[in-house]
């Protein structure tokens, strides 16, 4: 239950896929690293260059109806999850000669997929939950029950949340974390934003929880009661709650204290009942994120009585377990959450949401089986050559920089050096065997998944750190730089066509993955990467004048993105997306290096054009096309809100206008909108 945050290319792409033809399939679609058809030829390339990369896809893919979002990263998500859905169809339904994680994965798949039993079970899987909430007398009760709750729901809603983290200041070591949580909406500034949408949005949420109530067997006037003490506790919790922009400084998520020091922040909480009831008494060293968080919380647990505790543990229970509820409840969580919330029209297929909860709770045995059907050691070997590529261009790079000192780039070269490269899938696979996965009981397989993991993280405190693990599973869309391990993950998911595609030519692929290395690359020294050492602890390794010349880069990245508007009047919060936009052009720079270095070794693609288009004008196209989205406005403001990455037009538009490369490639003048009259750059 990490707090510092992992970097990763893009958000959320799980959630974009789409239906189009509803059934699994055994082979990949192509869609070619450069789509032409992307395009939009009309467009001029020096007025909008992301029309002109992707106004053609814009035009042909509207969001689904069951999406808030659709994307290239989405498409190639839905392509994944098909041809997983093929694979877990295979293993449902085959008897004889499956191996133990075989076995798991399609009866777990099977499981989630039997609708008529879901249905019949009706709300039953919420009554273990709830006669421990019920059984309670005091508040004395309640630091056991909580511990159960969380061991069973891994769920942010229950209060606070609980688990195991490197110590910042020691990266070798493990410890126990204690963080925040306890909202129901995505963020605390929900709480307390103004404008009528926002307004709009708190009342329909009041309202679904009343409505959950209704189905929990409340009278009407019973519903609106307990909703309004939900509101209000939440509402309490939320302004105790830091900013997403505070979360992004790691020294005001690291307050490390021994037990006695916890506890003095909640006297109302017995900590050693909790610590009991999670089966690790024995603790003593914790780091509390927020401890202004912490002792808002004891004050809430003072001030309520102990049915108004319970009436908000039923709610983030019943919350948490929807999903894995009967239609009545399901459809309810969707009503707000997706369709209210993001604007989704349609639930998404059984099939789809299935496919997702296996990759989640029994992701690596699925990734053995994607791995060995869909990633060959040759395309591991292309990936881990590009890497090495850009990485020698980062290392040119902060060579050449003039505003950094020699000391300083001694330290940033020691650190690029010890990053370590993830590609595809892990060394050695994740053992499930403790994991009891049953045919008939989809409920709890998923509370059984959820208890796995949360004794599974909880058991690394203490122990010697696995540096080899891996925090995405091998199918995924997606990529990340994790500053406390130091490394750098591509899981086989992502090096996929049209993302990274081995029958185009060069200038694409350097473009698009060569530009997700370097984004990677770029997290370990961004505004929050950089605070972290070689070997991942929190300590300041720059001088006052070399970090205050970042600062100033930095600021002019700021100012650039704040002018940008998401979606009605709501600008990016470009504090909350700096990493990622600077990631994002950091990353534009080093492909286009690491692809000039390329091309010295192979001087015939070097002059070539294809589609009317030269090499360097295939390669920012490339770049871009990964970019190319349709979203929907509700989700665009709930983005705007929580997303760290800016919307897909300026991770295109706001990095050209910074390359002079670009300028050039296109034959743009200066005073075109695609020509910066002042260009940012920080690496």
């Amino acid at each position: 239950m990490r707090q510092l945050a992992t970097f990763i290319f893009f958000a959320g792409v799980a959630s974009f896929a789409s239906a189009q033809t509803d059934h699994p399939v055994t082979s990949f679609p192509y869609t070619p690293g450069l789509d032409v058809n992307a395009m939009d030829r009309g467009a001029d390339p020096c007025v909008d260059f992301y029309q002109f990369a992707c106004g053609g896809w814009m035009k042909n893919n509207p969001v689904p109806a069951d999406q808030a979002r659709w994307s290239v990263y989405g498409k190639l998500t839905q392509d994944n999850q098909r041809y997983l859905w093929g694979i877990l169809d295979g293993l449902a339904n085959q008897t004889q000669g499956r191996s133990s994680t075989q076995q798991q994965t399609g009866d777990y798949f099977a499981a989630c997929m039997d609708e008529r039993a879901i249905e019949a079970r009706g709300a039953a899987p919420l009554t273990p939950y709830f006669a421990r909430i019920d059984a309670m007398r005091s508040l004395k009760d309640l630091p056991a029950v909580l511990a159960q709750l969380h061991l069973a729901l891994a769920d942010e809603g229950l209060f606070f949340s609980f688990g195991a983290n490197q110590d910042f200041g020691n990266s070798s070591q493990v410890i126990a974390f204690a963080n925040g949580g306890g909202l129901g909406l995505p963020d605390r500034d929900a709480y307390f934003n103004k404008d009528a949408k926002s307004v709009d949005i708190r009342t329909k949420y009041v309202a679904h929880i009343g409505k959950t109530f209704e189905l929990l067997g409340q009278t009407a006037a019973q519903a609106r009661r307990a909703a309004a003490t939900v509101m209000r506790i939440e509402t309490a919790l939320a302004k105790a709650t830091l900013t997403r922009v505070d979360k992004r400084d790691p020294y005001k998520l690291f307050h490390k204290m021994d037990a006695r020091r916890l506890q003095a922040l909640t006297p109302h909480f017995d900590w050693n009942a909790y610590l009991a009831a999670l089966g690790e008494s024995k603790l003593d060293t914790f780091n509390v994120t927020e401890p202004k968080f912490y002792r808002a919380l004891d004050q809430q647990w003072r001030a309520n009585d102990l049915a108004a505790i319970k009436t908000y543990l039923r709610w983030h229970v019943t919350r948490a377990t929807a999903p894995a509820l009967a239609s009545n409840f399901d459809n309810e969580h969707f009503d707000f959450f997706s369709r209210t919330l993001r604007g989704v029209k349609e639930q998404k297929p059984r099939w789809k949401r299935c496919v997702t909860l296996v990759d989640a709770q029994l992701g690596e045995a699925l990734g053995q089986e994607f791995v060995s059907r869909a990633f060959s050691p040759a395309l591991k070997e292309k990936a881990l050559h590009m890497t090495r590529q850009v990485e020698e261009a980062m290392e040119k790079d902060i060579e050449s920089l003039d505003w950094m000192s020699a000391d300083t780039k001694a330290r940033a070269q020691q650190k690029l050096k010890t990053i370590v490269n993830k590609i595809g899938y892990p060394d050695t696979w994740r053992d499930y065997s403790s994991y009891v996965v049953k045919r008939d009981d989809f409920a709890g397989n998923v509370e059984r998944g959820n208890l796995f993991e949360a004794r599974r993280q909880l058991a690394k405190i203490g122990k010697p750190l696995d540096r080899s693990e891996w925090g995405m599973t091998p199918p995924t869309v997606n990529a990340y730089y994790n500053p406390q391990m130091n490394d750098i993950n591509f899981p086989a998911g992502v090096l996929q066509p049209p993302l990274y595609d081995a029958r185009m030519d060069d200038a694409p692929n350097y473009g698009n993955t060569g530009g997700t290395i370097g984004h990677e690359l770029t997290h370990a020294f961004d505004d929050e990467g950089r605070q972290f050492d070689a070997d991942g602890n929190l300590k300041d390794w720059w001088t006052k004048k070399d970090a205050k010349a970042f600062n100033e880069r930095a600021q002019c990245i700021v100012d650039q993105y704040a002018k940008y508007v998401v979606v009605d009047d709501i600008k990016i919060n470009s504090k909350l997306t700096l990493g990622e936009d600077v990631a994002d052009l950091g990353g534009l720079i080093l492909g286009w290096m690491a692809w000039q270095t390329q091309m010295a070794s192979m001087p015939q693609q070097a002059a070539v054009t294809r589609d009317g288009l030269t090499p360097e004008q295939r390669f920012f196209v490339g770049n871009a096309q990964w970019a190319c989205e349709n979203d929907r406005p509700e989700n665009q403001r709930v983005s705007a809100m929580t997303d760290p990455h800016s919307p897909g037009k300026y991770r295109v538009n706001g990095l050209v206008v910074n390359m002079p490369q670009f300028e050039k490639a296109f034959a743009c003048k200066p005073g075109q909108p695609m020509v910066a009259a002042k260009r940012c750059r920080v690496w």
